[in-house]
């Protein structure tokens, strides 16, 4: 028994029930997504800072334009001002899922993972022109992910293609998908999936920072399969969160999930965005160099390798040219953060920022070393080479590895 015996069905289209995560920024390339899209499962490109991604695949100047308007604003810590052109958003958010779109060759699914707590100093009006536009350039399904936000089908109802794309949600307990699924019945709009994730995923947690290791998966998937059988919902569960070889798959699946979704093994693909050294680091990741900390503005716990260069940053914030974790009133914990240490600085002038890194930056420049719990296991993924450093496997033989495995064996890549 593997994972091919199975088959996820959305609406009327089945699907090799294998979801690639969405991994920002653009660690979920358009290449990874379609990989999965082309073998008949589904890949998920992320949103997160789509108009600095466009920039880099594009050579548009989204960026460096709101750099400019702002410029004068540069060391001001009140950063309420700075707000984001909504229809270069747009612009932005078509272009980069157009282009995705258009190259799908099999009968798989591109879906978008919308990080909801990318508040943009604007975060309604930001989020809406998000989700129009990918609908608008053809997306087949959205998952809202960090930060359920139960505005956010409202924010989506008027567009035409409301109750035709895929609209998943991201949760981490029974108690946040009663609060949801109660909004989405008064819409008559329910989920079409829902990616039930552990405290093993990667990135940021949807735990406490004090609860998360007292949760497992195995349990918050069986809890909410119960829930809904309750409320005689038929909604696929597709369990997320250190779900590391086909067997791991194939159990979940035996158990009534829907799917997988996976994500950890993919970060070192060959089509993923991070770059080849960095994909080094995460295979050489020892279990000891991987923790939960509270780095994140954001104020959920996050999962990263503890090398991490963002880490150590002490930085000016670039909230003029990004600012994708500005609230509503203008404000982030690494601005206060920095600024307390640029009063507090040292003699010699160098300042040691503590509390909180600039999410913005590090992921941008690929310094956030986000990862799973598993990170350490990707040494058994891959053949060493003469040099000492790790081949690098393709989607497809990641793919593939999960889809036909069996007995907890993996399948490396050939040499």
């Amino acid at each position: 028994m593997n994972v091919n015996n199975f088959r996820l069905k959305l609406g009327g289209k089945e699907f090799v029930p294998i979801m690639i995560g969405g991994m920002g920024v653009n660690i979920s390339t358009s290449e990874l997504a379609l990989s999965a899209e082309r073998l008949g499962g589904i890949g998920h490109i992320s949103d997160a800072e789509v108009m600095y991604v466009c920039d880099q695949m594009f050579g548009t100047t989204y960026t460096a334009e709101k750099r400019k308007r702002y410029i004068d604003n540069v060391n001001n810590r009140d950063k309420a001002a700075v707000q984001f052109d909504l229809e270069q958003l747009a612009e932005a958010q078509r272009r980069f899922v157009s282009h995705t779109i258009s190259k799908k060759t099999g009968n798989g699914g591109i879906f978008m993972n919308c990080m909801e707590k990318l508040t943009m100093n604007n975060s309604a009006g930001t989020l809406k022109v998000r989700l129009e536009a990918a609908m608008d350039a053809g997306i087949d399904g959205i998952t809202l992910a960090a930060g359920l936000n139960l505005r956010t089908l409202d924010l989506m109802s008027e567009h035409e293609r409301f109750r035709d794309v895929k609209i998943g949600i991201i949760i981490s307990s029974v108690r946040a998908l009663s609060i949801f699924l109660k909004r989405a019945i008064r819409l008559q709009r329910l989920p079409d999936y829902i990616v039930v994730e552990g405290p093993l995923a990667g990135g940021h947690l949807g735990f406490g920072p004090d609860d998360w290791q007292t949760q497992n998966l195995r349990d918050i998937f069986v809890e909410t399969i119960d829930f809904l059988k309750k409320e005689n919902l038929d909604i696929p569960i597709i369990p997320a969160g250190g779900i590391f070889t086909g067997t791991d798959a194939t159990e979940y699946l035996q158990m009534g999930a829907g799917a997988v979704q996976v994500a950890t093994r993919f970060t070192i693909a060959k089509e993923a965005g991070l770059p080849d050294n960095v994909k080094q680091q995460y295979i050489n990741a020892r279990e000891e160099d991987i923790e939960v900390n509270n780095a994140s503005p954001t104020g959920y716990p996050m999962r990263m390798l503890k090398q991490s260069p963002t880490l150590q940053y002490c930085m000016r914030p670039n909230c003029e040219g990004l600012g994708y974790l500005l609230d509503n009133s203008g404000k982030c914990s690494y601005i206060d953060d920095y600024y307390e240490a640029l009063e507090s600085r040292s003699a010699d002038g160098k300042i040691t920022v503590k509390g909180h890194t600039c999410l913005c930056i590090g992921m941008s420049r690929y310094d956030c070393w986000t990862c799973g719990h598993t990170t350490s296991r990707l040494k058994e993924t891959t053949n060493r080479l003469p040099d000492g450093s790790w081949q690098l496997p393709s989607a497809e033989d990641i793919f593939n590895d999960y889809l036909l495995s069996e007995n907890h064996s993996i399948s490396l890549p050939k040499a």
